[in-house]
């Protein structure tokens, strides 16, 4: 997986890697890490494009982030890609939670899913959540999942 920072500059080592440096380097600062990841998708022609984020706040120093992009001809729909979204997230969640737990950095994870049950994407919710807080993590939807509907949104758009 290709990962790179907001500035464009890509992450030639592991994402793990590259996280433990910068849990390390931050707490060294004396920052209190809290980290969030989402992920958010548009579908543009044939293609569905995905932008996975892992956002760092520094608490009251604002933050950064990893950013991740791939895409696919696979055809879904919105429940489906909603729930690819989760697992996107959730993969990259459960790759890093060791590096979190070892640090005692806080972790949650965004789903751009609607609580409200007029749209669309809220048939998503309730897999999502069981999915997210089944494989132990904490879990947010919009509009409190700012990673997914705002950090990765930006950078699928």
């Amino acid at each position: 997986m290709k990962w790179r920072k907001f500035n464009g500059e890509h992450i030639r080592i592991p994402i793990k890697e590259e996280v433990r440096t910068a849990i390390v380097r931050e707490t060294d600062k004396g920052f209190r890490l809290k980290v969030c990841i989402g992920t958010d998708s548009q579908v543009k022609g044939s293609d569905t494009e995905f932008a996975t984020v892992i956002v760092f706040l520094r608490e009251g120093h604002g933050g950064f982030m990893f950013i991740h992009n791939d895409k696919t001809k696979q055809k879904y729909s919105i429940k489906e890609r909603m729930l690819v979204e989760v697992a996107k997230s959730i993969e990259i969640a459960y790759e890093l939670c060791d590096l979190f737990t070892q640090y005692d950095v806080d972790m949650e994870v965004h789903a751009d899913i609607n609580t409200n049950p007029h749209f669309k994407s809220n048939e998503a919710l309730r897999e999502a959540m069981g999915y997210i807080l089944g494989m132990g993590f904490a879990f947010k939807a919009k509009p409190e999942a700012f990673a997914s509907s705002s950090c990765a949104n930006k950078i699928v758009n």
